[in-house]
Order: structure tokens, then C-alpha cells, then sequence
């Protein structure tokens, strides 16, 4: 009988079907990701809202404290994210290796529309933006490193969904519920089909206030250099300024950064089309 590899990471001794899972540190992460995503509470609202013993709580937000990961206002008494969370962030980042390419490419792209520039991947479902450059402008859109947004409700999202093959998209539509945001969130499953057609079609996607009323964005799917999609990008902003006589102009910027992007990940495809 052939030994099975061992996978690389695992100890000789790790038993599969056994639990890998260390509960009380699952509570810890749960303390520390809702701090991060609710932030600004005390340790009364943050036990309340993870039904954690309030004593329990404390000594997790404690622990927290002493690394950095987590510190209190001792003024409001409420409970934030600390440095070292932020560095443990970066790490993530560096990781990716998309973010220090993309970033020129952003950059120029906020100078040539005016609007806020971003760049976003897929995870587990969801759109994770990585990076942004704001517009000086005082009314702009707003996705700081870290924000989660619905693929389907996203023109990043819509991007990269096009871009993904046919198995892939149908999964994710048998998986997530189309939640409505506006009157114009795509909520019905062969609409999202036709609509991530017309995006392979033209080569980008448009977010028409489908998540949030009075903002629109323009986005492009990037390519590393084996043709697969590995990020979008996009530009944001409001109707007022994003309005129709704009867009063909914003669109046919973002899929020459998209494009220019791709190139540099060593895509061999000059001109930025949406393919399986």
C-alpha cells in the first residue's frame, strides 16, 4: 500500500478526523473581527452583541490590548483596533504583490476623472478592496482596505464575475441570496447572466446605483500573466459628476489602466478583453 503524502503545514501526528479547531480562540477572533467591523463600543455592547459572558469578554479585549491588536478610549471607554492589527493587515497586502503595481495606475486614473480610484479582489465571494486613491474632492465614495462589498451589486464584483468561467458563476449564483440595496440592485438570477454578458461584451462593468442611490461606478477586470483574473479595478463617484456624457469617457479609461495593469502582471493580451 502507497503512504500518503503528508501536506506541508501540518504536524506528522495531525489526526483528519479530528476537529483542528481551538474554540476559545475562535471566540478571541470573533471579539477581535467585530471590534474591527463595529468599532467604537464598550464592553457591555460588545459582549451583548456576541453573547459573551461580559467577564470573558474583558479578558479577551485585555489580551488584545497587551499585543496592540485592540486598545481603549479610556475617555468614551469604548473598545478600537489597535497598530499592530493594522500591521497584521499590511502583511496580507505585501502578500498580494498587485497592490505597489496598481497603485500608478490608480493614481492616474484619479487625475484623469477626477473620481476615487480603487482596486479590489474576490474573496471567499465577496469584493475585498485592497487599495484607494481618494479624489479631493469633498462628496467621493468611499472603500477603505478591507471593505467587503456583494459581488453581484459591485461593478468591481461584476468584473470579475464576467471574467470567471461559466461553473464558477453558476456556483456563486447557487450559493448567494440576491439581496436588494436600490431599486436598481440586480435581484433575479438570469438577469445577472444577462448582465454579466454584456460585460464580457464590452470589456467593463458599471455599478449604476445598484448599491448605493446616487453613486456609479466604472470598473475592469485585471489579468495575471496565465490569463486568469486576479483583481478589478475601478473608479467611483457620484451621478452628478459620473453622469452619462462622462461615462463612455471613464470607461474607456479604466480598461486602458486595467489593461496597462494587466500587461505589467505580464498578461500578453494588449487589449483588456473579458474572456473565458
Amino acid at each position: 500500500m502507497v503512504e500518503q503524502k503528508r501536506l506541508r503545514g501540518r504536524p506528522r501526528a495531525f489526526d483528519d478526523k479530528g476537529s483542528a479547531r481551538i474554540q476559545s480562540l475562535e471566540r478571541a477572533l470573533d471579539v477581535l473581527i467585530h471590534v474591527s467591523e463595529a468599532g467604537g463600543q464598550t464592553l457591555t455592547e460588545i459582549a451583548g452583541a456576541l453573547g459573551i459572558a461580559p467577564a470573558t469578554t474583558y479578558r479577551i479585549l485585555s489580551t488584545f490590548a497587551t499585543r496592540g491588536m485592540l486598545e481603549m478610549d479610556t475617555v468614551s471607554q469604548t473598545w478600537h483596533v489597535g497598530p499592530a492589527a493594522f500591521r497584521t493587515g499590511n502583511a496580507f497586502l505585501r502578500h498580494t504583490g498587485i497592490i505597489e503595481r496598481a497603485r500608478p495606475h490608480m493614481r492616474a486614473l484619479m487625475q484623469e476623472t477626477g473620481e476615487t480610484a480603487n482596486l479590489g479582489v474576490e474573496n471567499r465571494g465577496e469584493v475585498l478592496f485592497l487599495s484607494q486613491v481618494e479624489t479631493h474632492e469633498a462628496i467621493r465614495a468611499f472603500f477603505p482596505p478591507g471593505t467587503l462589498s456583494p459581488m453581484y451589486a459591485s461593478g468591481i464584483g461584476k468584473a470579475l464575475l464576467a471574467a470567471m468561467d461559466e461553473a464558477e458563476v453558476e456556483r456563486y449564483i447557487a450559493r448567494t441570496p440576491l439581496i436588494r440595496f436600490t431599486d436598481k440592485t440586480i435581484c433575479e438570477h438570469n438577469a445577472l447572466r444577462a448582465e454579466l454578458a454584456r460585460i464580457r461584451a464590452q470589456g467593463y462593468a458599471l455599478d449604476d446605483e445598484e448599491k448605493s442611490p446616487g453613486m456609479r461606478c466604472v470598473a475592469a477586470p485585471v489579468f495575471n500573466a496565465f490569463g486568469e483574473v486576479v483583481a478589478g479595478i475601478s473608479v467611483s463617484g457620484p451621478t452628478a459628476r459620473m453622469n452619462r456624457d462622462e461615462i463612455e469617457r471613464i470607461c474607456c479609461l479604466v480598461r486602458a489602466r486595467a489593461a496597462e495593469l494587466s500587461h505589467a502582471l505580464g498578461h500578453a493580451d494588449g487589449d483588456q478583453e473579458t474572456s473565458r
